[in-house]
Formats: structure tokens, C-alpha cells, sequence
């Protein structure tokens, strides 16, 4: 007996066709500045062709790399409260082993798209922009030379991670040590713009803070205690005092911004730029929620605010890039080029960088979190560019098409 109409039309292929075409509507630029939120008209995101043409796959574990930790749970409950509608309106026509098997699907579904998101490797979208004098930076990444590294992570994996991400400099910040920096700077090509420049940073501690110092252990010897993990107050202040070579101390995801003493000027130690972007899901919620206060510090005491990925070795998705205005980068040495950031950095304060980062669910308290489930996808969706709709409305098609002919030589084969 043939089934009814409405049961034969493909609702849900048909209902993601509908969102896809339906919020080019309300398309967004997928990048924004992280201070002002406002449009990036210098830089633009470009998705390479791999990407676009697995736009559902690449989209989809982007939206994911973007959440932050409390916006995972909140994703993960809204998944399983839907999951669980499902299997309630389906409860009387379903037999018991059928609730088991789709069960059993969806948690091994979760557990795979998790999965992929960190380790599966990808084409990944990269900034670009107009003018050859910027400089895309990740102030902040690291190795497997961290604790908390993926294991086997090494400098020039690093290297190649920023590449694909439109970086052409990254900071390795390891967590108390130094070592795959240093041979990250010594693999360095010259000029500069010939690959990915990567310099030297350390992650420590200072009275409860991380704090990422630039040409720690290079340019700048003694200011951490001898195990590398803690900023030294008193040899900060005393390799602060020459005007113009103070040490640059970049606060990484600040908690309490009463906290740690900011630079008040030539010869003063302190903080001298703050992360107004981080992309490691645990930091993501604190950075979040305290933006607006980070852009006031920045402005009031005119520091320098700062991107940084975060990236461990997890994952192929890059969250953020600063922008610096150098001109001449292009044929530099890695030491004049870091040299031209820090100085940079300290005489041009919070006019020094724009942080760009992209586009992702604002959804981290109240409402709007408890309903990350929708809004995560919402907002991914209204970020896709043209060619990528395309790309989803041919897997679309094709998915579809697919499971038709599956059943119907099913049927075939039955009678």
C-alpha cells in the first residue's frame, strides 16, 4: 500500500534547503573587528575550493571549533532534549529495538562529530587582505612542548596550522618553556613574507593571571623565576627602566582586571597589550563576557588589544588574527620583525592592532545560551557565502537522491 503524500515528501532535507536559501536574507560578513564589532573592510575571509565544496562538513565543525565550553553543554542538552522529542513522537509507531538503534546512532553520531572537529584534517578558511603592509599575527599558540599540547603537535605543524589560516606570524607561547620556540625562530626563512614567521613568547603566571611576554629568554633574560613558570616583579621593573626596550607582557584571557599593574609609559613595567579574542573553548566564556570591559581598559590605558588562537594542536579552524600596519615587513629578518612589533606595540598603544575574528553565536548567557541548539546554526547559516549555499543545496539534492533510490530498490526487492 502506497503511504500518503505527506509522508513521502522529505521534510527534513526540504526544512535545511528552506534555512540555507532563507537566511541569505540576513546574510553577515563572517569576520568582524573584536573591539567594535563593526565590519572589517580591509580584510576578508576566503574559503579555499576543498572547503567550499564540503561546505556542510566545513561549516558545520567551524560552528563547533566557535563554541565555547558553556556553549558545548548548552549545545549538547538542546541536541539531546530534540533528540529525545523525536523519539517521543515517534513511540508509538517505532518498536523498542528501533528506539535502541537510533539511540545507539545518535551517540555514536556525537561522539564522531566531536571527534572530527579536533583531529580530522580539513581545508580551512584563511583571511586575506588588500594591503601588502599588514601583518596577520596569532599572538598566542602553542606546541606539544606544553603540558597541555596535543601530543606529537611539533613547531613545524605549528607552522603549517597558521599557514592554512592566513597567518604570517605566529607567536609560540608554550607554557614554561621556550624550547620549540627557539627552534621554530631558528627554522625561520628569510624575507619574512617568504613563509609563516614564527617568534618567540612564553606563557606564565603573574599573581594569578597568564601572561604571554614576547622575546622572553631571548631578548629578555632573568625577568621569569628560574623555573620559567612565574613573572619575577623585580626584574620586570628593572628591565623596564630603558625607555623603548621595556619587555611587552600581554595579558592572555584576563579574569580580574584589577589584577595586574598596567604600563603607564616609556620606563614603566606592566601590561602593555590584553587578548580581546581568544579561541581555546575554556577561555572563550570569560573573554566573551568581559569584551566590553577589555575595550575600556585598552582605551583608558591606551594598550594595545591582541587575537590569539589558543590553538594546542586541537581542531582546523583559526578564530582570530591581529592586524598590524608594518611597512617593509615583507623583506625583514625574524628579528627586526619582532623587534618592530614590541616597539610598535609600546608606542602606539590601542591604535598599535585591530583584532578580526570571526563571526559566531552570541549566545553565552540567559536565553539565548539555553538555546544554542538553534541560535549556533542560525548564525552559522547567515555567514555562508554563495558559493557555499550552493554547495549545500547540491549535497542537499544529492543526500536526498540518494536515499530515495536506497528505499525504492529496497521496495523492489521486497515484492
Amino acid at each position: 500500500m502506497r503511504r500518503p503524500l505527506y509522508q513521502r515528501i522529505p521534510w527534513t532535507p526540504l526544512a535545511v534547503a528552506l534555512a540555507v536559501i532563507l537566511s541569505s536574507a540576513f546574510a553577515v560578513s563572517p569576520i568582524r573587528d573584536a573591539a567594535s564589532l563593526a565590519e572589517v573592510p580591509e580584510a576578508y575571509l576566503s574559503r579555499p575550493l576543498g572547503y567550499v565544496i564540503l561546505a556542510p562538513l566545513s561549516n558545520v565543525l567551524d560552528m563547533l571549533t566557535l563554541l565555547s565550553a558553556r556553549q558545548h553543554i548548552a549545545f549538547l542538552i538542546g541536541l539531546l532534549v530534540c533528540f529525545a522529542a523525536w523519539r517521543v513522537a515517534k513511540a508509538r509507531s517505532a518498536a523498542s529495538t528501533r528506539h535502541l538503534r537510533a539511540t545507539a546512532f545518535f551517540a555514536i553520531g556525537l561522539v564522531l562529530m566531536y571527534v572530527a572537529t579536533a583531529i580530522l584534517p580539513r581545508p580551512m578558511a584563511a583571511l586575506l587582505t588588500d594591503n601588502a603592509h599588514i601583518v596577520r599575527i596569532d599572538f598566542h599558540s602553542h606546541t606539544s612542548a606544553s603540558h597541555d599540547g596535543r601530543p606529537g603537535w611539533s613547531v613545524e605543524d605549528n607552522r603549517a596550522w597558521h599557514r592554512d589560516g592566513g597567518y604570517d606570524v605566529a607567536l609560540i607561547t608554550d607554557h614554561w618553556t621556550v624550547a620549540a620556540a627557539e627552534q621554530g625562530v631558528a627554522r625561520n626563512t628569510y624575507p619574512a613574507a617568504d613563509a609563516v614567521t614564527l617568534l618567540q613568547g612564553i606563557e606564565v603566571s603573574w599573581t594569578g593571571e597568564h601572561v604571554n611576554i614576547l622575546g622572553a629568554q631571548r631578548r629578555y633574560k632573568g625577568i621569569l623565576t628560574d623555573n620559567l613558570r612565574d613573572v619575577d616583579e623585580q626584574a620586570l621593573r628593572l628591565a623596564s627602566l630603558i625607555p623603548g626596550r621595556e619587555p611587552v607582557v600581554i595579558w592572555n584571557h584576563p579574569h580580574r582586571l584589577n589584577r595586574l599593574p598596567v604600563a603607564s609609559g616609556p620606563g614603566s613595567a606592566g601590561v602593555r597589550a590584553i587578548e580581546v579574542s581568544n579561541g581555546a573553548p575554556d577561555s572563550m566564556d570569560e573573554v566573551r563576557l568581559e569584551r566590553a570591559a577589555i575595550v575600556a581598559l585598552a582605551q583608558r590605558k591606551n594598550i594595545t588589544m591582541t587575537g590569539g588562537s589558543d590553538n594546542h594542536g586541537w581542531g582546523s579552524t583559526a578564530p582570530n588574527w591581529t592586524l598590524m600596519l608594518i611597512f617593509g615587513w615583507r623583506g625583514m629578518t625574524a628579528d627586526s620583525l619582532a623587534s618592530r612589533i614590541e616597539e610598535d606595540i609600546r608606542q602606539g598603544g590601542a591604535a598599535a592592532a585591530r583584532v578580526v575574528e570571526r563571526r559566531a553565536a552570541e549566545s553565552t548567557t540567559g536565553a539565548a545560551l539555553a538555546f544554542t541548539v538553534f541560535g549556533a546554526p542560525a548564525r552559522m547559516l547567515t555567514t555562508l557565502s554563495n558559493d557555499e549555499r550552493i554547495s549545500w543545496l547540491i549535497w542537499i539534492v544529492l543526500i536526498t537522491a540518494g536515499s530515495w533510490w536506497t528505499r525504492l530498490r529496497r521496495s523492489r526487492r521486497a515484492t
